[in-house]
């Protein structure tokens, strides 16, 4: 009888081992780089915003409303509010484009559309390469918010609910003056 139970204790210890080494990005993590292109083809990474905390949006895009009010909370704090400090944050889009039906001409109108209306930089994944590397949930809208050193400070998967958008808020205020 003990046998078994060992057995069965080690093999939940090894996985738990094994899952915890394929790269899913938590919060403390450094993340991971990667190197993507905006619609006119000129490539991004992470220090293309050198001293800056930032907001990735993962993006399914049949799923690019899903975090509006968030991002207009966000909008509202930096435009508007003045209380997110330009100077020291960026937000942006990365497209999943293997998470959609809908072909790349769409995407790109889709994402040409956010990127005017947040003014903003839209970046596309067309390997889903980050939500792979990064451990982000397919067929979804994933918020990665990373400090100055890239090291990830929180992670949001799916919508937003209205009741946190001060809380990301007042955290982003809080990583931009580190």
């Amino acid at each position: 009888m003990k046998k078994p139970i060992l057995i069965l204790i080690f093999a939940t210890v090894s996985l738990l081992y094994a899952t915890g080494q394929t790269g899913k990005l938590e919060v403390g993590m450094k993340a991971p780089e990667w190197t993507f292109t905006d619609a006119s083809g000129q490539e991004f990474t992470m220090n293309s915003w050198p001293g800056k905390v930032l907001q990735i949006n993962y993006v399914d895009p049949d799923e690019s409303d899903l975090n509006d009010s968030f991002n207009d909370a966000i909008d509202k704090a930096s435009d508007i509010d003045k209380r997110i400090n330009k100077d020291y944050f960026k937000g942006f889009g990365i497209v999943d484009t293997k998470s959609t039906w809908k072909p790349k001409g769409l995407v790109r109108i889709i994402a040409g559309n956010k990127a005017k209306k947040y003014d903003t930089t839209i970046l596309f994944d067309y390997e889903a390469a980050l939500r792979k590397s990064w451990g982000l949930p397919e067929d979804s809208y994933s918020v990665v918010i990373v400090d100055k050193n890239r090291v990830c400070r929180a992670i949001y998967k799916g919508k937003i609910p209205e009741s946190e958008n001060e809380k990301i808020v007042q955290l982003i205020i809080e990583l931009t003056k580190e």
